[in-house]
């Protein structure tokens, strides 16, 4: 039985199979702790080169995942731009807030659990660049639309501290999908799901638009 026997019966072309097989192994095992063949082995594929074929290297296989899901969740991050703006509230930060990071709760994996956020904050501590909104890859346009705002609010900070507030906001994210939802579905969580979420969301807020101290 390979990790994508749970996916929903879509058919998927075998670029995409290593994409999700290699998603859940880095998530489960680190981005280092599995080797290219074993990831072929589990999409299915009987060629153990499948993978250098298709990305190359395993940094093109890690830059692909990010892509991937980028790709993804730019629809919703879109459609969000569109009837916030409808409403003129494009440019308030609880708003860009969650442009930038609630797609991510569509990312659940074919186990129900958000594995691509245990692959992102590895992805992120190996990508992360002091530009603004950098991650190494090519980023879709809904996406750079929110970052672009985002960065027109944060003004007044230089792009290396903008970049830090970002990356720390996208870690609380993170944490709140990788730890909180897995303590949630063990017992050990202490408020439901919506709550943990919405005081997530306003210390992304108060993280991100925190004015600089005078001095």
């Amino acid at each position: 039985m390979t990790v994508l026997t749970q996916i929903a019966e879509e058919e998927l072309d075998s670029r995409t199979r290593m994409i999700l097989a290699a998603e859940l192994l880095f998530a489960r095992e680190g981005i280092d702790g599995v080797s290219l063949r074993r990831i072929a082995g589990a999409a299915g594929q009987g060629n153990h080169h499948a993978v250098q074929y298709h990305f190359g290297s395993r940094e093109g296989l890690v830059q692909a995942i990010f892509d991937y899901r980028m790709v993804q969740m730019d629809e919703r991050r879109r459609r969000m731009i569109a009837e916030a703006e409808a409403v003129g509230m494009l440019e308030e930060p609880r708003t860009l807030a969650e442009i930038i990071f609630i797609p991510q709760l569509d990312l659940i994996d074919s186990f129900g659990d958000y594995s691509y956020a245990h692959f992102l904050c590895q992805y992120l501590l190996r990508n992360s660049d002091a530009e603004f909104g950098r991650f190494g890859g090519n980023l879709p346009p809904g996406l750079t639309k929110a970052l672009g705002l985002l960065r027109a609010r944060l003004a007044f900070l230089a792009d290396g501290a903008a970049q830090r507030r970002l990356i720390t906001a996208c870690f609380m994210f993170l944490n709140l999908l990788a730890v909180y939802s897995r303590d949630l579905e063990s017992g050990r969580a202490t408020e439901d799901f919506g709550s943990a979420l919405d005081d997530t969301m306003r210390q992304i807020v108060a993280a991100l638009f925190l004015p600089v101290e005078a001095g």
